[in-house]
């Protein structure tokens, strides 16, 4: 479907399911490569990212474990600016090698603020792996690791994303368009 109806939204696809996995291989090698042997610990930032992380994690087949943060800062199509936790760490990082999974960063408050927070409990590293990244959007600057695609600052849903809560279960990723 080139076009979908969100609650009171238009979207069209500008990301295809296949282009979005093409690049999910591509960062599934780069983490394999840089962290064989480390046996990682990867933080998936729900909700967003569970159908990424869960794509991401079938293609790195090296030991690791996963466990799953929750914080928000998203109100309808606009960031409050305000970062709640919603769920925290539940495993010791104690000198592990982090590796937090997001679905996308636009301001980079959130991502700075959890990097901040992660380091409080001394992991060997911390590095950050996300789906999309907004470079335009950016108000922090904010150590990116890993990057499968670069987008302009639109809103968008899919594969993840939503809006309002609804639209997460699509394949595709998409813009919205009125």
């Amino acid at each position: 479907m080139d076009t979908i109806q969100v609650l009171d939204k238009t979207f069209k696809v500008s990301i295809s399911e296949a282009q979005i996995l093409k690049e999910v291989r591509r960062v599934a090698q780069e983490i394999k490569q840089d962290l064989d042997g480390k046996e990682p610990l990867f933080l998936p930032v729900l909700n967003g990212s569970f159908i990424f992380a869960a794509d991401l994690l079938r293609e790195v087949d090296i030991p690791c474990e996963v466990s799953f943060i929750k914080l928000t800062s998203y109100q309808g199509t606009h960031s409050t600016g305000e970062i709640r936790e919603v769920i925290g760490l539940a495993k010791d990082i104690t000198n592990r090698h982090v590796v937090i999974v997001e679905d996308i960063i636009d301001s980079g408050l959130t991502m700075a603020h959890m990097i901040e927070t992660l380091k409080a409990h001394n992991p060997a590293s911390i590095k950050v792996c996300t789906l999309l990244m907004k470079p335009n959007a950016l108000k922090v600057e904010v150590p990116v690791d890993y990057c499968c695609m670069k987008i302009p600052n639109d809103f968008i849903l899919g594969y993840g994303l939503d809006y309002d809560g609804f639209g997460r279960n699509t394949r595709d990723i998409y813009t919205v368009v009125g």
